[in-house]
């Protein structure tokens, strides 16, 4: 599965990431808006937020594949 790498690395003196943290997808995950999830809960199967948010997330992980 693709995470998107690192969201915020730390490089090293010598260029090299020193420490990855939270993956691009925790991150597009953690940033979902729960107004807009609300919205689309109503609107579909009832999932819950906690799986919409990691749609979110991958959905938003495809769309920056695509440039």
């Amino acid at each position: 599965m693709n995470d998107g790498g690192p969201a915020f690395p730390s490089h090293g003196s010598m260029g090299e990431v020193a420490q990855q943290g939270m993956s691009l997808r925790d991150y597009f995950a953690s940033r979902a808006d729960d107004r807009a999830w609300q919205q689309f809960h109503y609107q579909s199967d009832g999932i819950s937020s906690v799986a919409w948010r990691w749609r979110y997330a991958d959905a938003m992980l495809t769309e920056r594949e695509r440039k």
